[in-house]
């Protein structure tokens, strides 16, 4: 790990930037001000300037060289994908010009959250991501890392609450197989290579659990933690859709939570890779174990 560059979160506000910040701090002891958090929201960073934490204003929908000024000075960037999908391909348009403004700004590498497989994934806004990956690859940037997260263990506090109060989980995934992550392993691992001091080095990695699920298995852990009787109602896409529709979720958010499971009953994220380990040499958190530890959010208590 190198002593004197200086480190870079974007979205340092946001649920997984403040567990990155977390993991340089705490877990590999990183002193603060070698670390510079972004975000568009500077107030909101009030606390991590307290601990020493350079903080700037960073807004990927600005030009490029008030962009570009917001990241200069550092060394390695951690480009967490934002959570623009209403618009359909404004999030490549974000992250391509906050490629082209590290370049700019001179930042030696730059680590890109990605997904599983997102060039032949189901899940509507793969294309996106893909769309990213392909610009790392093509910038000038000396180096890159692209971590392809799996789907996380805390995106079920949005939908099993409800699930549970009624008895039911409605799915179209079928049998196919998920490998679900918990998001502070994922902080663990991006904060691990952020620190790092392979420069030049282009890197691509999966990250996922060590587990290969089916929902019904999945929702016997959640029921077994929760003491609550949770049964998987198996329904068509399109029934899904309109589910969640009926439940107020706009018809466009609905159909990308459905892409989901579409791209899981089609194998898209049924596979386990040994990556979380070869970067942070721990085993990921398991399932069973990560819900005993979230029983109040799953609940919605």
């Amino acid at each position: 790990m190198q002593t004197d560059s200086k480190l870079l979160v974007t979205g340092a506000t946001g649920h997984l930037g403040r567990r990155v910040v977390h993991h340089l701090l705490n877990t590999l002891e990183v002193p603060p001000a070698r670390v510079i958090a972004t975000t568009r929201k500077p107030d909101a960073a009030a606390d991590l300037a307290k601990l020493g934490i350079e903080v700037r204003a960073a807004d990927f929908d600005a030009d490029g060289a008030t962009l570009a000024a917001a990241l200069r000075g550092a060394t390695r960037m951690l480009l967490v994908s934002t959570d623009r999908l209403d618009v359909p391909g404004l999030r490549l348009a974000q992250h391509q010009r906050a490629i082209a403004a590290a370049v700019a700004a001179g930042v030696q590498h730059v680590v890109y959250t990605s997904m599983p497989s997102p060039e032949t994934s189901r899940v509507s806004f793969a294309p996106e991501h893909a769309g990213t990956e392909r610009a790392l690859a093509e910038s000038a940037l000396p180096g890159w890392t692209v971590l392809r997260n799996s789907w996380y263990f805390e995106n079920w506090f949005h939908s099993i609450p409800g699930a549970l109060k009624s008895g039911q989980w409605y799915s179209a995934a079928g049998d196919g197989k998920l490998a679900n992550i918990a998001r502070d392993d994922l902080a663990r691992a991006a904060a691990t290579v952020l620190a790092g001091a392979d420069n030049g080095a282009k890197r691509t990695y999966t990250l996922s659990g060590a587990e290969l699920l089916t929902t019904r298995e999945i929702a016997a852990t959640i029921s077994a933690a929760t003491g609550k009787p949770l049964a998987v109602v198996d329904v068509p896409i399109e029934g899904l859709v309109q589910g969640m529709v009926a439940h107020g979720f706009p018809e466009p958010i609905a159909r990308i939570f459905a892409s989901f499971d579409a791209n899981t009953a089609a194998g898209g994220f049924a596979s386990v890779s040994g990556d979380y380990r070869t970067i942070t040499g721990r085993e990921p958190q398991r399932l069973a174990d990560w819900c005993a530890a979230n029983v109040a959010g799953l609940t919605g208590a």
